[in-house]
């Protein structure tokens, strides 16, 4: 099973971004924004579905994981939801509301979602490595917590994706940061999550993982909108 999982989230990113040839099947064209030689072209549309897909697959595993650790160590007093936890990204300011998050210009709102998921870079690694040695959570458990560290690099690289096609197609400017320097997104006190329990790392990441999949949903209709929205 875990194969399995692990097979599937790099035949999305294989799709998604353009890889160098040993990642790819042999005559199968990479996906680019642009209309780079030997590239596959997907619209806007295309691409937004694709990164929204995944956030929610992203989001699904968080909210499992999440069911899965109370039960193994919280099974008497729900500790993952309890009021007034304070989140490592709690210093990244975003719209409170759907409605404020229409209101947000659309470089904004592009800049918040990859700050989410350039916050949560290294704290899902140690995440990762500190339930690996709990021996009351089974593996296939550990291989989630692996796999979301994964699938946050991968998303990440498709929302880039899809500001590179909207900087080309001049619905946004040149100005989303990360696209230069991912770094420079970081909060002043990104590191905090050094200090916090494992429960608390992944309840705020099912909350944070929930954030981007609705922020590129409004993100999407607001420049592409369909029946769904």
């Amino acid at each position: 099973m875990p194969g399995t999982i692990r097979s599937v989230s790099l035949v999305w990113v294989v799709l998604l971004v353009c890889l160098s040839s040993r990642r790819t099947s042999v005559g199968a064209a990479p996906i680019c924004t642009n209309g780079q030689v030997g590239c596959h072209v997907l619209s806007l549309d295309n691409l937004f579905d694709r990164v929204i897909q995944h956030s929610a697959r992203m989001h699904g595993i968080s909210s499992d994981l999440h069911s899965e650790f109370e039960q193994y160590f919280l099974p008497s007093k729900n500790q993952i939801g309890r009021v007034g936890r304070i989140c490592h990204t709690s210093t990244i300011i975003t719209p409170n509301g759907k409605e404020n998050a229409q209101r947000m210009a659309r470089e904004q709102l592009t800049e918040v979602i990859l700050k989410l998921l350039i916050a949560w870079r290294d704290p899902l690694w140690h995440f990762h490595q500190s339930i690996s040695h709990h021996h009351d959570f089974n593996n296939f458990s550990s291989n989630k917590a692996l796999e979301m560290n994964a699938m946050v690099h991968e998303l990440r690289q498709g929302v880039e994706k899809v500001a590179e096609k909207m900087q080309v197609l001049g619905i946004i400017s040149n100005s989303v940061t990360s696209l230069a320097s991912p770094d420079v997104l970081l909060p002043s006190d990104s590191a905090d999550w050094r200090l916090m329990k494992d429960y608390d790392l992944l309840y705020c990441f099912r909350r944070d993982s929930n954030k981007v999949q609705n922020f590129l949903k409004i993100l999407k209709c607001r420049i592409v909108p369909d029946h769904g929205c």
